[in-house]
């Protein structure tokens, strides 16, 4: 079975491939729907957004959908970046300027108010409709720096005070058994599970 995930970004596909393996189904990206419809993250949260690309997609594709939208919320900027985390910086957005502004409004933050967490929502959706959608949460603080190499987006600044290390310097090994992405499809596991099987019984 086909399982669309509804991004682009080739480095999220490879996390959810990466986080999905065991599964009974053949990972691809809407990259390869030519024509597919661009989806406007207007949502009200991430889950809202998830649905709308799992939906939309779905429909296009007429195939089993993964829709997934993702961001880092920091707690001494209000929650922010928030649902607009990969478009923090404008709309000529890259993950260096989307970093270097977190730093700079964050400069005169003391190490103890420096808390943040990650959120992804994953939304799953057939021709017939959305399926279910789950959500998962990864905490952990802002760094003074960016550290690693590693990863994608904020990782480079994300800390995980269990280990001292950014997401950046931690790698896919240790962040792909903990991240919020890793959470969500954990619990989004289920419906695929449960899909595969109504399907194998048709």
């Amino acid at each position: 079975m086909e399982l669309v995930v509804a991004t682009k970004n080739k480095k999220k596909l490879q996390e959810i491939k990466d986080i999905l393996k065991g599964l009974d189904v053949r990972v691809t990206s809407v990259a390869d729907y030519p024509g597919a419809p661009r989806v406007i993250e207007n949502g009200r949260n991430f889950k809202e957004n998830a649905a709308k690309k799992a939906m939309i997609i779905s429909r296009f594709a007429k195939k089993f959908t993964l829709g997934e939208d993702s961001g880092l919320c920091i707690d001494a900027l209000g929650g922010k970046p928030g649902i607009y985390s990969s478009r923090f910086a404008g709309k000529n957005k890259s993950d260096a300027m989307n970093n270097a502004k977190v730093l700079k409004l964050m400069e005169n933050v003391p190490a103890g108010k420096r808390g943040a967490h990650y959120v992804a929502a994953v939304a799953l959706a057939d021709r017939d409709g959305l399926l279910g959608v789950a959500e998962g949460k990864c905490y952990g603080r802002i760094g003074f720096d960016l550290k690693g190499t590693r990863g994608f987006g904020y990782d480079p600044l994300f800390v995980i005070p269990k280990y001292g290390k950014t997401f950046a310097q931690l790698g896919e090994r240790i962040k792909h058994k903990m991240s919020h992405r890793y959470h969500a499809l954990e619990k989004a596991r289920r419906i695929i599970e449960k899909y595969i099987e109504k399907e194998k019984d048709r």
